[in-house]
């Protein structure tokens, strides 16, 4: 899942990452966790209860009543479609699953803290044949729509078939677990292309059922996406993300593209067939692309009691710890990683890569950019135990990556790039790297700046190109792009969208991945990665793990420019915040209530 929008300091030097995270989260006791470290998310722990059952379970001292105001800090520029099947970021899918649109399932926080996988739609997490290539889930009874209609199971299996029309969702999950996983996948580009006619999703009579080329036994994962739940039959191909039906608990009341987005209680929602939401809060404002300076001094002023910042910038984290406002912060550690892509095709040089990685003066980018190294932004510089390789710390099968030669540790080191240019063939000045970055922010120059400074001290020549259009990923994800043609440098920030490394190597390695901004292509990596999803269940992790160090030590296609952590703002008089790992590290929307 990518980043909502990528934070400067990530792949170009900007503002501090958006939203993503791990459980717990602040409570009266002030007992929020910030501590000046960074944590290892381990989001596979709350397991799965597929006997879970509605009404979810009740917060502790929560109240209903009042409005949430939630700020996202520029370059979050928030979603520009609520289209089911276009949601794969942080922030969209974390405002739709918990708010907005159900699915076949979900997660919510158990007791533990943890994040479970629980029905959600449907009567139970799903029936899979001997060898999973074929999944059966029921939709329970009582659902219906924001205007009263019951939802059926034909509007599953068209929200479903919908997700393989790769032109118009082109950014969407299904690029890459529905089309390479669903029998005929690669062959079905969805209803509006090749008709409603389609064997591989079917309905028999309250019964979704779904079958699959290549073994998928994380289906039940997989239908935590809003894309993997109802769409009216007669919905638009474009126009249906302006204003989607809702089946959660709130509905749109507004919704400005990559503005803001109003949400008011939704009176057809039934809690009792709702394991996991609650309807505490009377209204969501959420607010995009916010001057990161005004966020923080709105939520740790009088201004901003009942504000939530998906993200503070390191200066707001040291005003509120100096101040004595540590109920007002929560550093959340988040399964995601962000990169520096080289194109592979303008950069075929192993050397080259590599020495990007000594190139890149990490600890001074972050610091630049608003974060605060070891706290907001880490890797195998600040902590050799997290190594440097694509997977975040906690990811089962995971093996930390020690570097490219003989585990030779990275770390910003001009003289050792100089000479692994000269292995290339380069003398310092010949090789020139370019890129893009968010010059939205005074911090966004900042970062952008000591990494141009850092390349230039290490042999490479450079030019950098200022981006205040927006996302950067509408520059890297395009190559008609003027742009995107003037750069060899590309980045990426992404989580997981499950506990599972094959949520997280394919959409960054794989030829032709959404994703996959560098373009690195290599037919062995696409072949071994559809052995790896075609193995027993319980050998995935391992050989997810030994893949990417083959990949990382063979190719270096990227560099690793940071592991994230997330340091939210809260108003004082929110109660029951959570940072939701499950979505990637965004505040759970579901358990907050106004004190």
């Amino acid at each position: 899942m990518k980043r909502k929008k990528v934070l400067v300091a990530s792949v170009s030097a900007a503002a501090l990452a958006l939203t993503l995270a791990a459980c717990g989260g602040g409570d009266d006791d002030g007992d929020n966790g910030n501590e000046n470290s960074f944590t290892e998310t381990d989001s596979s722990a709350g397991g799965k209860d597929p006997e879970a059952q509605g009404p979810a379970p009740e917060v502790e001292g929560a109240k209903a009543g009042g409005e949430l105001k939630v700020l996202a800090p520029d370059p979050d520029d928030g979603p520009d479609t609520l289209d089911p099947a276009a949601l794969w970021s942080v922030t969209d899918n974390a405002i739709a699953q918990d708010l907005l649109l159900r699915s076949l399932t979900t997660f919510r926080q158990n007791d533990d803290g943890a994040y479970e996988l629980v029905p959600d739609l449907a009567t139970d997490l799903g029936t899979p044949n001997e060898d999973f290539t074929e999944w059966r889930f029921t939709l329970k009874d009582g659902i219906k729509w924001e205007t009263g209609q019951p939802v059926t199971a034909e509007e599953v299996a068209f929200g479903i078939k919908r997700t393989f029309d790769a032109d118009t969702f082109a950014t969407g999950p299904g690029t890459s677990y529905s089309k390479p996983y669903f029998e005929g996948g690669e062959e079905y580009n969805g209803p509006y292309v090749d008709g409603d006619n389609y064997p591989a999703v079917t309905t028999e009579g309250n019964e979704i059922v779904m079958k699959f080329s290549t073994p998928f036994p994380e289906m039940d994962y997989y239908s935590i996406f809003p894309a993997i739940g109802p769409v009216p039959l007669n919905a638009d191909k474009t126009d249906y993300g302006q204003k989607p039906l809702s089946t959660g608990p709130y509905k749109i009341e507004k919704f400005v593209p990559n503005q803001s987005l109003t949400l008011v209680k939704n009176d057809q929602w039934d809690p009792a067939t709702d394991p996991a939401r609650r309807q505490l809060v009377d209204k969501y404002t959420f607010e995009f692309d916010v001057q990161p300076q005004v966020a923080g001094e709105t939520v740790l002023s009088d201004a901003g009691t009942n504000t939530v910042v998906t993200a503070l910038q390191g200066t707001d984290y040291n005003k509120a710890r100096q101040e004595g406002k540590d109920d007002n912060i929560l550093v959340g550690p988040q399964p995601c990683t962000s990169f520096v892509m080289p194109n592979y095709e303008k950069i075929p040089e192993l050397e080259v890569r590599q020495a990007l990685a000594f190139a890149y003066d990490y600890e001074n980018v972050w610091s630049a950019a608003g974060e605060v190294a070891g706290v907001t932004r880490a890797n195998g510089v600040t902590d050799e135990s997290l190594g440097y390789g694509l997977l975040p710390p906690g990811m089962a099968g995971r093996i930390p990556w020690e570097g490219p030669i003989d585990d030779e540790q990275i770390t910003y080191d001009p003289e050792r790039s100089k000479e692994l240019l000269k292995e290339a063939g380069f003398e310092p000045g010949e090789y020139e790297v370019q890129f893009v970055y968010d010059a939205s922010t005074p911090e966004g120059e900042a970062g952008a700046n000591q990494r141009k400074r850092g390349y230039e001290e290490s042999g490479f020549k450079v030019e950098m190109y200022p981006y205040t259009g927006g996302s950067l990923y509408d520059v890297w994800t395009n190559p008609d792009s003027k742009l995107y043609k003037q750069i060899n440098l590309l980045g990426t920030a992404w989580c997981q969208d499950w506990p599972s490394a094959a949520t997280f190597l394919p959409p960054i390695l794989e030829t032709g991945a959404a994703y996959n901004t560098g373009a690195f292509s290599e037919k062995a990596v696409d072949d071994r990665m559809e052995e790896i999803r075609r193995l027993p269940v319980d050998e995935q992790a391992d050989a997810w793990g030994e893949l990417e160090n083959e990949v990382m030590t063979e190719y270096m296609p990227v560099i690793n420019s940071g592991f994230y952590q997330n340091i939210f703002g809260i108003g004082s008089t929110v109660g029951g915040f959570a940072n939701d790992t499950s979505v990637g590290g965004a505040p759970d929307y579901r358990s907050i209530y106004i004190k």
